[in-house]
């Protein structure tokens, strides 16, 4: 018999435990297993069953004295008693007890010593073990040696939950206790459920400590510059961060310190479907590379070539990898504190501008808004664009009320001086089906020059509907560009589209008008 220790308890298991194997070993395991195949270049190739990405109605967190009144309750934060979870944890145990290998990884979430968590994870697959050591901070050997477990995650596919006795809402179960600091992961094969999680510990932890949670890319500049770039998906976040001329921090979660913007991980997740060497060429470069994994992509069993563009396993296809298979990787995982924030936003109403300034009040609003839009079509009955809005630009992501993290950036941004842009990568000329896509030629030229400095020296208008700043002229930019009402070829549509949008911008912000202070409040949209 072997000996696991989670949170203080000595279990005795017949499992043969696999503690902190690299990658190559990982993969034999995988192979051995027949958790998977080898492409034909060398990365590890895996399909996760019926589970092609989150579950998020089956995530719960244990409702206590420690949560109480320190998580925001509801549909996104859903509670479980601590008898479910009792109920749970011991047959997890039990379910431990009677596997014949389980791998354990050691690893940290943050890339800023004094700020990370330290996370014992174990798993049924080896994969899943490669997946989250790719994907969390890898310790070095002095530090495994002296490394001390803060969380455990404890990931059993193969359990199933049983919705009458552990409280769950089906077979599938995500399961977050911080007064015992574990998290168990049940019923589903989509390894990002682990990632996630340990996104919402540190969402939880950090704020405790004055430090920001983001849900962001990040990048720095040739002379130092961060910036942070936060965008619901399709908004362009990946792409506009991946510029070759600035150092990547990261592609997806960070915090922000006193004295840096650390990522929380050590690698990426990015999607697989429909990539490109011409279109994406360092993120196709990593299909090539062992010690990838490719969740969901569709490979030839004969030569063992990557289909891309088969979507018949998952829409989501995913690839998981080291951030230093990017060339252009911070090697410290870290940058400065940022001196540029931009919201993305894909403006499918035609309505916002492609940049605008906005105030530390301005910015607090949009931060909680979240705001992009769905293009019409895209559903059967659906006509006309409609507006989403997530707030934090991670809903999902953020354990305690939003307002903790919209006053946390309002703060970070009024000390540090920083500049926050709203950014529209949406439609020009009109809504989606009458205008046109912003042009990304003039998107990265606005971009540029707001990260440059540029725009600090032109002459700005005011929204007459939202409130900012928006430049009038900027050079290599067509300036008819800049006044979205003066590209719609029917003014009264324009003025009545817009007025649409700020109302749903009004009704969503409700939920947070008596969390903020009058500032933000008077920072809301209004109709002209």
């Amino acid at each position: 018999m072997m000996a696991l220790v989670i949170g203080g308890q000595s279990l005795a298991i017949k499992a043969e435990l696999f503690e902190n194997l690299t990658a190559a070993p990982l993969v034999e395991h995988a192979l051995r297993n027949g958790e998977g195949v080898l492409a034909k270049d060398g990365p590890l190739v895996v399909a996760t069953g019926k589970h092609t990405g989150r579950s998020a109605k089956d995530k719960f967190i244990v409702r206590d004295a420690e949560t109480e009144n320190s998580i925001w309750w509801g549909d996104t934060n859903k509670g479980m008693t601590p008898e479910h979870f009792a109920a749970l944890k011991a047959d997890f145990f039990a379910a431990l007890g009677d596997k014949d290998k389980l791998y354990v990884q050691h690893l940290f979430g943050g890339s800023q010593p004094e700020h990370r968590v330290a996370v014992q994870v174990v798993t049924e697959f080896a994969w899943h073990s490669q997946f989250i050591r790719t994907l969390l901070c890898r310790p070095t050997a002095a530090e495994l040696a002296a490394f001390q477990t803060e969380y455990t995650i404890i990931d059993l596919p193969s359990f199933r939950a049983n919705p009458a006795r552990h409280g769950s809402r089906s077979e599938t179960v995500i399961a977050v206790n911080f007064s015992e600091k574990l998290i168990l992961i049940g019923g589903t094969q989509y390894a990002g459920e682990m990632k996630k999680s340990v996104f919402g510990l540190l969402n939880y932890m950090l704020p405790t400590k004055g430090i920001m949670p983001m849900h962001c890319s990040a990048n720095i500049g040739p002379n130092g510059d961060t910036a942070v770039f936060f965008g619901l998906s399709g908004t362009g976040k990946t792409t506009l961060s991946a510029d070759a001329s600035r150092t990547l921090i990261g592609d997806d979660e960070h915090g922000w310190s006193d004295t840096a913007v650390f990522n929380f991980e050590g690698g990426c997740y990015a999607k697989m479907i429909n990539l490109s060497p011409e279109a994406e060429p360092e993120i196709f470069a990593t299909t090539k590379r062992f010690g990838t994994v490719l969740e969901n992509v569709v490979i030839d069993p004969v030569t063992r070539e990557l289909d891309f563009n088969d979507n018949s396993l998952a829409e989501n296809s995913r690839g998981s990898y080291p951030i230093d298979f990017i060339p252009n990787a911070s090697k410290d995982n870290l940058g400065p504190v940022p001196q540029n924030i931009i919201f993305l936003t894909a403006d499918a109403y035609g309505v916002l501008p492609p940049i605008a300034q906005l105030t530390p009040d301005q910015a607090m609003y949009h931060f909680l808004s979240g705001y992009t839009a769905r293009v019409a079509g895209t559903e059967i009955g659906v006509t006309e664009p409609s507006a989403t809005f997530s707030t934090c630009f991670g809903a999902p992501f953020m354990p305690r009320h939003p307002s903790v993290y919209g006053n946390l950036l309002k703060e970070r941004i009024a000390k540090g001086g920083v500049k926050c842009w709203l950014v529209n990568t949406g439609w020009t000329g009109g809504s989606y089906g009458v205008g046109s896509r912003m042009p990304i030629k003039a998107t990265r030229a606005l971009l540029n020059a707001a990260l440059d400095g540029s725009l600090a020296n032109v002459e700005y208008r005011t929204d007459p509907n939202f409130g900012f700043k928006v430049p009038v002229s900027v050079t290599g930019v067509d300036s008819a560009i800049l006044d979205p009402r003066g590209t719609w070829p029917d003014k009264d549509a324009y003025d009545a589209t817009a007025k649409k949008l700020v109302q749903q911008f009004i009704d969503n912000f409700a939920q947070f008008t008596d969390h903020v202070d009058e500032g933000v409040r008077q920072a809301a949209p209004r109709a002209a």
